[in-house]
């Protein structure tokens, strides 16, 4: 790759993120506890452990420990002979013990990677740490007779008090740490969506669920002349420059827009001669702006030491014993391969776990090629247009078959069942049998057809001349009026012969 040619002041960023990511298990990391949070009642998934209460003790969820590990192996992290939990102290009135149970110098997973795809280039980023954790509660601010409030952009003092719901606290959450490989927004965000898209293939993890990936943004600028020329950054130099944190980032986008405002005003303190300021600061995902929340912590604010309720754990040998499923990219390549798609198509259709499963489905009754046409193109083309996901219809995977089957059996055209039939599915939710048969769309016979080529070609002389003429455009016109006289139910190619054929005599 040719030298980029460096200005003297210029700077580059430098990004890390920290990744919090709610791992799917049945219940919470230290106790039985409910992790299920569609709409319970408040503070009803309970219990004295996930309270804090004096004398309760943690016993760690084995399926939260398995969870990591699978992780640990889809990153290629090493998992250390031994790791354990310390306890990381900070009050905060939705962290009902005074503390947090999580691991510090010990984490579960240690030097991974990841690679993802960002503008068409293959990247690799590092894996620095993956640990577990327990997610605190979760807090409600109120003025009455207004409803809730931000208090984080309008002031604690403008809320009339504040409601704590401890059913979250408690729920496993595995912490992410990448190296600080991330040069602008646009490739954080890119593999934000690929590590998601391997958490979901893992079965660990559910995006539709709220807060269940959470993201904390660190960013610095650092002058472009102290960036290596394979563009890395010495450690001395990153510890030089002063480093923000973007605080509780909850969706991509968010993510981008927070990184692009944090890096624009980094450099215009640059330009103005002032100083960076080392501190943590909140995204407000409605106006697109940082606010400084306080000053960065270090860790010796947060007075770690060993939680001794919980012994370590020795699960290095996990990593061999324990099975993950084929992750997307070594799906994609095997769709390219076993089913003959296209790049394109292959990524379409592996783009979750859900789309996959659904496809290899239809494939198995049906020409891979013709299959990979339905579910990519038309199935989640349509679906995209109404906001719906391909878990909306996996219950009616056979319906999608028969819809398939009766092109294929030449019962109904192509255009109909697309342009018809799937959407009344979708939008009616019948099967395609009762469409059919209410729409009238079952495929006209030959003498039907035949019928309706001799009235368009009696009734448009001008046209017939037009087509001996040579110009093209009107066998088309010819064949819609076919079209319309059957009520679309006829082939569009086989009247195109026909009318060829009858002009032609």
């Amino acid at each position: 790759m040719t030298a980029q040619v460096v200005q003297e002041g210029e700077h580059v960023a430098v990004i890390g993120l920290e990744i919090h990511v709610q791992l799917e298990t049945d219940t919470k990391i230290f106790c039985g506890c409910s992790t299920n949070q569609d709409d319970p009642e408040p503070n009803t998934y309970t219990c004295p452990v996930c309270l804090g209460l004096p004398g309760a003790l943690p016993v760690l969820n084995e399926s939260a420990v398995e969870f990591a590990v699978k992780v640990g192996k889809a990153i290629d992290a090493d998992i250390p002979e031994e790791t354990r939990f310390h306890r990381k102290n900070y009050f905060y009135p939705d962290l009902p013990k005074g503390f947090q149970i999580t691991q510090y110098d010990a984490p579960i997973c240690q030097n991974g990677a990841l690679e993802f795809q960002h503008k068409g280039e293959t990247r690799t980023v590092g894996i620095h740490r993956a640990h577990l954790e327990e997610d605190p509660g979760s807090l409600r601010h109120v003025r009455d007779g207004s409803g809730n409030i931000d208090t984080r952009t309008t002031g604690i003092d403008r809320a009339d008090y504040t409601l704590v719901n401890y059913n979250r606290a408690g729920t496993p959450l595995m912490e992410i740490v990448t190296d600080p490989d991330f040069r602008k927004p646009g490739e954080a965000v890119a593999f934000l969506e690929k590590l998601e898209e391997v958490l979901e293939y893992l079965g660990i993890f559910d995006s539709t669920r709220d807060g269940s990936l959470r993201v904390d943004a660190n960013l610095s600028l650092v002058p472009a002349e102290d960036v290596n020329g394979d563009g890395s950054i010495s450690d001395e130099v990153l510890a030089d420059a002063n480093r923000t944190e973007v605080k509780n980032i909850s969706s991509h986008n968010g993510a981008e827009s927070a990184l692009a405002y944090e890096e624009s005003r980094q450099r215009n303190l640059i330009r103005r001669g002032k100083a960076v300021e080392q501190e943590t600061r909140h995204f407000n995902e409605t106006h697109g702006s940082t606010v400084s929340m306080r000053s960065k912590e270090e860790e010796k604010d947060y007075r770690y030491f060993a939680e001794a309720d919980l012994p370590p754990l020795q699960v290095s040998d996990w990593k061999e014993r324990l099975e993950i499923p084929e992750l997307p990219d070594a799906r994609r390549e095997r769709f390219r391969e076993e089913y003959g798609l296209s790049k394109e198509a292959a990524s379409k259709l592996t783009s979750s776990k859900q789309v996959a499963d659904f496809y290899e489905d239809v494939a198995e009754e049906f020409d891979p090629d013709l299959a990979a046409a339905w579910v990519a193109d038309s199935l989640l083309g349509e679906l995209n247009y109404r906001d719906m996901e391909i878990t909306d219809v996996e219950g009616r995977l056979g319906e999608f078959k028969t819809l398939i089957r009766l092109v294929a059996e030449d019962e109904i055209t192509a255009k109909n069942a697309e342009e018809t039939v799937l959407r009344e599915m979708l939008d009616e939710g019948d099967d395609p049998e009762t469409v059919i048969d209410r729409e009238g769309l079952g495929k006209a016979d030959s003498g039907e057809v035949e019928q309706a080529v001799e009235q368009a070609i009696e009734e448009n002389p001008d046209t017939v001349e037009d087509y001996h003429a040579g110009e093209g455009g009107a066998i088309n016109f010819l064949v819609g009026q076919v079209m319309q006289k059957t009520g679309g139910s006829a082939d569009p190619g086989s009247v195109n012969g026909m009318l060829r054929e009858r002009l032609d005599e």
